[in-house]
């Protein structure tokens, strides 16, 4: 699965969803059309990014199957877990995950 590391989005939403469209969307949509799985990886941000977002995902999984693209914000070893979870879940596309930082843990393996 490709990563597409997006960075410098402004904390405006409006702003944000533009800079991505104007910016980013043609890196993924050519990742996508070349054959590639996508996960973008994003910045946190707060709920007001939440809707361009899901919208996006949904959108791109929409025009792209059987391609699958997943956008995640989040950062450092989270983006790693995601990767993974992804990695065995061949039929997920088209989800907008966040992570809260704390990590949730591997829910197979028993809290010791």
């Amino acid at each position: 699965m490709k990563r597409i590391a997006v960075d410098d989005l402004p904390p405006d939403p409006l702003a944000a969803a533009g800079l991505f469209h104007q910016h980013w969307l043609p890196h993924v949509a050519d990742a996508l059309e070349t054959g590639a799985d996508v996960m973008v990886t994003l910045a946190p941000a707060d709920h007001t990014h939440r809707e361009w977002r899901l919208a996006l995902a949904a959108g791109l999984a929409r025009a792209h199957a059987p391609r699958r693209i997943n956008l995640v914000a989040g950062e450092g070893a989270a983006l790693d877990g995601f990767a993974a979870y992804l990695a065995a879940a061949p039929g997920i596309t088209g989800q907008y995950f966040e992570s809260d930082g704390t990590g949730a843990g591997d829910p197979l393996v028993e809290a010791s």
